[in-house]
């Protein structure tokens, strides 16, 4: 209780990835987070992607995060709208 939000969050990252997974599966870890802790999270899960070759599948609704994805999938009224390689 005496940890930020922020903190909680890179806490709960830790856990999931101590025994190194090959896949990580993030529902909206920048959400309840201001965005200084937000962008320190999303740092570290590219870290994550880039270094430790983790594969990251990230689901958000800030459209600020997309700018972390190699391949961005949109969900609109329940339907995929096509997948885009970001460059």
């Amino acid at each position: 209780h005496e940890l930020s939000g922020g903190e909680q969050q890179r806490v709960s990252m830790a856990r999931a990835i101590v025994n190194r997974p090959p896949l990580l599966l993030a529902d909206e870890p920048t959400g309840n987070l201001d965005t200084k802790s937000g962008k320190a999270v999303m740092d570290i899960i590219e870290r994550l992607n880039k270094e430790e070759r983790i594969t990251v599948v990230l689901v958000t609704h800030d459209p600020a995060i997309s700018k972390y994805a190699d391949r961005v999938i949109r969900m609109i009224d329940g339907k995929i709208e096509g997948g885009s390689n970001v460059s």
